[in-house]
């Protein structure tokens, strides 16, 4: 309730269980029950809210106004659907307690989804639904007082890999290039040489025409980086290595620093408060944001590993090869643990892009028109957009010229 109410809808609410209290009240009321008392605005509600635990829901998807819904409430109720409920079990990710096949990362497939499988992943329902709940209060109620959200757009950049050749030790540079021999990658073999001795720049070092650009087009932007040892998952310069260190207070200067927590600690909390303790030591400052490696969320596990590091916001919630809203809104939340039955002190802020999801379009323009809904749909309901990029792809040669679409992106989403 207040997620829809105070958060999207800027409206604020109290609440009661006692009749003659609700009674009493003279201005705008609401009930959220199965039969209205007198002739006050009535939602009947779902089951849904009133359980414990997990259960097997059936749903049905239909389309309220062009714009898909579920859980139907009937014909007395001023709500066509208990948008609560429907909200509460996306955003809560109750579908990811079901049983389901993750993938070789321990993930939850996209196609699993009910918003994947009924076609509006990519459409923010959760918000607009809240804007249909609003348009139908001032119907009913004329002098109501909300305040309206202004939309806004964030970048985040995962440093996963800070570069490709430079800043990696003797040991490893040899090896990589040995490999690049072997394999007759000549092309890397002359790049690499070529970065060695100073005569190239790394292509994945593009920390300064980022932090360029956020400044010229006032971007607010939060870098992750990935403080953690070498692994099969983790292959980023080494912690020890001072000019990596250097990098990362110089982003600091400029942008938010935040944590890519690497795929060793997915499990692993000792390790995961490890690189939290370690990162801020070189940022001297408290890193609260988290992001976790391959966009790997294990609910209600990963929260409660995150909580127990003493972060505070996560951007993990979304899929790394699909565009769209994993919890079906564009707006922060928290975190909700149902097996435990309560909120949780941590803030969930969904992505809606991540760029490995544009990887099958070829052409700029056939990315930014795929975004142009996505856009449209958030700037619509004056939510919060997204998008996550790495210096990684953002550092690759060929067409699309990733810079090129990453910079466009900045100028057109962020108004």
């Amino acid at each position: 309730m207040k997620h829809v109410f105070t958060k999207i809808l800027g409206i604020e609410v109290d609440f009661t269980t006692k009749v003659e209290e609700f009674i009493k009240h003279t201005e705008e009321k609401i009930t959220y029950t199965k039969q209205p008392l007198q002739n006050e605005f009535f939602v009947r509600s779902h089951n849904l809210l009133f359980e414990q635990g997990i259960n097997d829901i059936g749903i049905n998807v239909m389309s309220w106004e062009n714009t898909p819904c579920f859980f139907s409430t009937g014909d007395r109720s001023n709500l066509p659907y208990d948008i609560f409920a429907a909200s509460f079990y996306l955003i809560s990710r109750y579908e990811e307690y079901l049983p389901h096949v993750k993938d070789v990362h321990g993930r939850f497939s996209p196609k699993d989804s009910i918003a994947y499988q009924h076609k509006f992943l990519e459409r923010p329902v959760v918000d607009i639904w809240a804007m249909k709940l609003l348009k139908i209060l001032k119907d009913r109620f004329p002098e109501i007082k909300h305040q309206a959200r202004l939309y806004e757009y964030r970048s985040l950049i995962d440093v996963t890999t800070s570069h490709c050749y430079a800043n990696r030790g003797v040991i490893r540079g040899f090896s990589g290039l040995m490999l690049d021999l072997v394999n007759f990658r000549l092309k890397r073999v002359v790049e690499r040489v070529s970065v060695g001795l100073n005569l190239k720049k790394d292509p994945y070092d593009n920390f300064s025409s980022l932090i360029n650009w956020h400044n010229e087009f006032k971007i607010k932007s939060i870098f992750f980086f990935q403080f953690a040892n070498y692994s099969k998952y983790d292959k980023n310069v080494s912690i020890n290595s001072n000019k990596f260190k250097s990098l990362i207070k110089y982003v600091g200067d400029y942008s938010k620093v935040a944590l890519a927590a690497s795929y060793s600690s997915f499990d692993n909390v000792d390790l995961l408060k490890t690189e939290k303790s370690n990162l801020e030591k070189v940022v001297n400052r408290p890193v609260n944001y988290s992001r976790m490696r391959y966009n790997r969320v294990d609910v209600p596990e990963s929260y409660r590993n995150l909580i127990a590091a003493e972060f505070t916001d996560d951007f993990t919630m979304g899929y790394t090869h699909q565009i769209g809203f994993r919890a079906g809104t564009c707006t922060p939340f928290q975190f909700y643990d149902i097996p435990l039955e309560v909120q949780q002190p941590i803030k969930i802020y969904p992505f809606a892009v991540h760029d490995y999801a544009l990887l099958n379009l070829k052409r700029k323009s056939d990315i930014l028109k795929t975004l142009d809904t996505i856009y449209l749909d958030i700037k619509t309901v004056g939510g919060l957009f997204l998008t996550v990029f790495s210096n990684e792809l953002l550092g690759r040669e060929g067409k699309p010229d990733w810079k090129e679409v990453y910079k466009d992106i900045l100028v057109k989403y962020n108004v």
